[in-house]
């Protein structure tokens, strides 16, 4: 298993194992002495840093919140005034990158915010790292003449997170749709809500 990290620290370094062992192995897999052992660190490292499996799952929910905005390239969502087909192709984009080159961190994802149904300490914790997309798309969706923005924002982001778990994790798991096939469906979908 290779771990990427994108800055020197511990912290990054530890998170990025963490999310990587998610997507392996799934929750049970994930434990401090696992993430030493992969991240080729010192035993006893990750408990100095995250001294229970709470704050280990929080550095990683952080660092997931912090690499799922770069893959969302949140800083390349179009302005409202551009249309509805610029907010489909942005969201296409950052859809299937989800999909296939960060497949394994949409699946960590998924593992986190299972374990989060059963935490509510988590959940809140996993919630409030979510609300700076959803309320960017909140905002682009109300620029476009939503006249329901935030039911319009769920919409979307259930179809996406629908399309993702179905084909990283559910029964469309060997399939992934191309870039092509994301942006008519947004298309579609945006159409529907939005009129044009």
């Amino acid at each position: 298993m290779s771990v990427r990290t994108t800055g020197p620290s511990r912290a990054d370094l530890v998170a990025d194992t963490a999310l990587a062992l998610l997507a392996e192995r799934g929750m049970r897999g994930l434990t401090h002495r696992a993430v030493d052992e992969t991240a080729g660190l010192p035993q006893g490292s990750t408990s100095n840093l995250a001294r229970t499996r709470q704050a280990l799952l929080e550095l990683a929910v952080r660092r997931l919140a912090d690499r799922e905005a770069r893959v969302l390239a949140l800083h390349e969502m179009p302005d409202p005034r551009s249309g509805t087909d610029s907010l489909a192709n942005a969201l296409a984009l950052a859809t299937h990158r989800a999909l296939t080159n960060h497949r394994a961190l949409t699946l960590a994802r998924y593992e986190l915010a299972l374990e989060a149904t059963r935490r509510p300490e988590l959940r809140a914790y996993f919630d409030a790292t979510g609300a700076r997309f959803r309320e960017q798309l909140t905002a682009l969706v109300t620029g476009l003449g939503s006249t329901e923005p935030a039911r319009h924002t769920l919409s979307l982001i259930a179809w996406a997170d629908g399309l993702m778990f179905s084909c990283v994790a559910g029964s469309f798991g060997p399939e992934t749709p191309s870039l092509e096939e994301v942006r008519a469906g947004l298309r579609e979908l945006l159409a529907g809500m939005l009129g044009g």
